[in-house]
Formats: C-alpha cells, sequence, structure tokens
C-alpha cells in the first residue's frame, strides 16, 4: 500500500486519541499526518510515534495534499468541512451521523460489507457504535440462516458521549461517595449509581435518536430494508464498552449449536464465555479490545425459531475508531 497522506479532524477528543492510538498499532503507512482541532486546541503539541506534531485549526483549507481524512468532529462540523476535503481531493470517512443515510454515501463495516467502498463518492460513513456492535454476529447469522426480527436491548457505556462524559462519571462517582454536591456539566441527570432508558434526544414517536439509528443503519449494512427490527437504548454507569442483549427471529429453527459453529468462524468476533464458571461478557473484558464478544447463547423459550445472545463491544475501538481506520485500510 502507497503511503497516504492522513487528517485526523477532532484528533483532540476521545475518538480522535485512539484514532492515532489505531493507525499507529497498525502500522498504517502513513506519508504525512496533519492534525486537526477546534480554535481552543489548536497550538496542542501531540505525540504520534517518535513525532511531536502540531494540532491546526480545522478550516476548510486544511486538506490540500490530504488522501484520507478521518472526521470525528462531530455531525455539524462533517456537514460543513467534509465536503471541502472532498473537493481537495481527499477521500473522507465520517465518524458521525451526518452522512450515514444518504442513499449516495456507503455505511460501511469492513467484516460485513467491505465491497460498499467502492461505491464512494468521496465520502465513507462509520456507523453508530451500537450498530457496528450488532452487526457483527448479526450479519452471519442473517446470510446463514435468514432473520425475520430483531429485538435489541443496549447498556451504552458513558464513553460513548465522550472523553468529557467519562470524567464527569469518575468525578460524580467520587463526590456521590464522599456526600458531596456535583455540578454536572454533561448529563442531564446523575449518571453515578444510576441509568437512564434513553441515552440521545427523544423523538415525537417515542424513540430515541439512537434508537432510530440503530433500526436504519443496521438495514441499511445488511441491505434488508424490511428487516424487522427493535431497540431500547439505555445509559449505564460504565466508563467503557457497550453491551447488548439480542433476541433474534429466524425463518426456520436453528439451534444454539448452529448458532456457535457460524460465529466461531465470522470474522470480527471472538466467543467468549465458561459456562462451567458462569463466566460472561463484560465491559472489562471487551474494554480495550479490537473484537466485539459474543456468548450466551441460547432459545427463547417464548417464542419459536427464536434465539438470545450477548455482547459487548468497545464502543472507542470497533464502535469508533478501528472501524475507520479499516475502512481506510480498504481504500
Amino acid at each position: 500500500m502507497r503511503a497516504k497522506h492522513v487528517a485526523v479532524a477532532g484528533v483532540t477528543g476521545a475518538v480522535g486519541q485512539e484514532l492515532l492510538a489505531v493507525l499507529q498499532r497498525r502500522k498504517f503507512p502513513i506519508s504525512e499526518l496533519t492534525l486537526l482541532a477546534s480554535e481552543r486546541s489548536a497550538g496542542k503539541q501531540i505525540r504520534f510515534g517518535e513525532d511531536t506534531l502540531p494540532v491546526q485549526k480545522l478550516t476548510a483549507e486544511s486538506f490540500k495534499g490530504v488522501d484520507i481524512a478521518l472526521f470525528s468532529a462531530g455531525g455539524s462540523r462533517s456537514r460543513e468541512f467534509a465536503p471541502a476535503a472532498v473537493e481537495a481531493g481527499a477521500v473522507v470517512v465520517d465518524n458521525s451521523s451526518a452522512f450515514r443515510m444518504d442513499p449516495g454515501v456507503p455505511l460501511v463495516v469492513p467484516e460485513i460489507n467491505p465491497e460498499a467502498v467502492k461505491q464512494h463518492r468521496g465520502i465513507i460513513a462509520n456507523p453508530n457504535c451500537s450498530t457496528i456492535a450488532l452487526v457483527v454476529p448479526l450479519a452471519p447469522l442473517h446470510r446463514a440462516f435468514g432473520v425475520k426480527r430483531v429485538v435489541v436491548c443496549t447498556y451504552q457505556a458513558v464513553s460513548g458521549a465522550g472523553a468529557a462524559a467519562m470524567e464527569e462519571l469518575l468525578e460524580e462517582t467520587r463526590a456521590h461517595l464522599n456526600g458531596q454536591p456535583f455540578d454536572r456539566k454533561v448529563f442531564p441527570q446523575q449518571v453515578a449509581f444510576n441509568l437512564f432508558p434513553h441515552d440521545s434526544a427523544m423523538g415525537d414517536s417515542g424513540y430515541c435518536e439512537e434508537e432510530t439509528k440503530m433500526v436504519r443503519e443496521t438495514r441499511k449494512i445488511l441491505g434488508d430494508p424490511d428487516l424487522r427490527i427493535h431497540a431500547t437504548c439505555v445509559r449505564v454507569p460504565v466508563l467503557r464498552a457497550h453491551s447488548e442483549a439480542v433476541n433474534i427471529e429466524f425463518v426456520r429453527d436453528v439451534s444454539p449449536q448452529e448458532a456457535y459453529r457460524v460465529l466461531a468462524a465470522a470474522p470480527g468476533l471472538d466467543l467468549f464465555e465458561d459456562r462451567a464458571a458462569n463466566r460472561w461478557a463484560s465491559p472489562i473484558d471487551a474494554s480495550g479490545k479490537d473484537p466485539v464478544l459474543v456468548g450466551r447463547i441460547r432459545r427463547d423459550l417464548s417464542n419459536p425459531n427464536t434465539l438470545d445472545l450477548w455482547l459487548v463491544s468497545d464502543q472507542l475501538l470497533k464502535g469508533a475508531a478501528l472501524n475507520a481506520v479499516q475502512i481506510a485500510e480498504l481504500l
């Protein structure tokens, strides 16, 4: 692979920092690296390998000579600056929701639909973190057996709301344990020792944005616009890694053993369980790990042709930075 001039937009955020770590760990061939962020971060110095590089202000003129621009600066910044990057000749891999449902923009999970990369017209969208975790095991099961309906409940770590949210959970937990008042800035209500059954803005339909994203994005990635899927997204007081309980109805009877065999051969996931020790994947197990951890596959005793499974995935890695770098590798 020819070395590329890579730009990272939103480099000072939690996902931006993970992007740098993944690029370095996977030895992505970089001829030049441009670090971009908001004006308040301009001038900061960030270490990459043996180099120390300055953070530059993100502008429409930031992309001259850039081959691949990895965006993790939020939807509004992506809508404002991604077209300028494309105009300058870069291919944008965007981590926000800005372009995901645009019919002209491929929505890619490299283990599932790598061929979609070829359809890009300058922008490739990185799916929502919870969607990525779901489709990594769901896609091979759908291909093998045919899926009729999916019901998923997510238990989402505060890392999904960024570095400031992670710090707020730590600080609020300390304050709560010490009986001290706490002035929260990220979450609208207490998150330490608490949870709330919506992790994004609520729509008039009664579904929050995250739930709607999971439904629409899963259908687009799998190429199945009629797939019946229902999601409930919950924010939990966990620092890192999202968990999901998934109920899958198939077109025919599928045994847990058949599902295990398919998933054992599927890329991007690891089967993680020890039934004898009553040990199953937890957020701690998935934190800092690339694969989606899957296990506890069992029959749904209330409905025929239906299995349940449990999965855990690092939101900052496979749910964001790792998936984006894998897309860049496909390019």
